[in-house]
C-alpha cells in the first residue's frame, strides 16, 4: 500500500502555488509602477498583490486530508495563472 505524506504533499503544493504566483506578482509590480507614474489609484493593485502573497497560506491547504482534496485547492488569486 502506498502512503502519502500529507505534510510533504502540502509543502510541495505550496511550492507550486509560489511558482504560479511569481509571474503574476511580477506583472502586478509593473502595473503598480505604471500607476504610480501616472498618478492612478493603486488600491486594486495592492489588494491583488496582497492576495497573491497570501495564497500559499490558504487555510484549505492545511484542512486537506487527502491528496485529492489538496489538489482541489487552488486560490482564486491565482485563477488568472491557471491551476497546475
Amino acid at each position: 500500500m502506498i502512503t502519502i505524506d500529507m505534510t510533504r504533499a502540502r509543502a510541495i503544493h505550496r511550492d507550486r502555488i509560489r511558482a504560479a504566483r511569481a509571474p503574476l506578482l511580477a506583472a502586478a509590480d509593473v502595473d503598480f509602477q505604471r500607476a504610480l507614474e501616472t498618478g492612478a489609484d493603486t488600491a486594486a493593485i495592492v489588494a491583488r498583490k496582497t492576495a497573491l502573497r497570501a495564497a500559499p497560506q490558504d487555510p484549505a491547504i492545511d484542512a486537506a486530508t487527502t491528496p485529492e482534496q489538496l489538489a482541489a485547492v487552488w486560490p482564486a488569486a491565482l485563477a488568472a495563472g491557471g491551476a497546475p
